[in-house]
């Protein structure tokens, strides 16, 4: 049961940090880049293992790994910001 407690609040860290990452790449850029859908499988299909981000038709798409990675930056500066008030 703990386990299970464990997974699911791993599991609500992660779609956080994927979500705030899919906000701040949308408002930083302006629209012009995306994070990946959501149970889609286009970085399989179209990045290089491991990839944080690939092109496709023209377009910067973020991966699920490199939207929580700017989910982390984005807490990271926003914790710097609240300290240096």
């Amino acid at each position: 049961m703990e386990e299970l407690v464990g997974l699911l609040a791993w599991l609500a860290v992660e779609m956080l940090l994927v979500g705030t990452g899919r906000i701040a790449v949308r408002a930083l850029s302006l629209g012009r880049w995306r994070g990946e859908v959501f149970g889609g499988n286009e970085a399989r299909v179209h990045a290089a293992a491991g990839a944080l981000s690939f092109r496709r038709d023209g377009q910067r798409v973020f991966t699920r790994t490199g939207l929580a990675f700017a989910g982390i930056f984005t807490w990271i500066a926003f914790a710097l910001m609240l300290i240096t008030l």
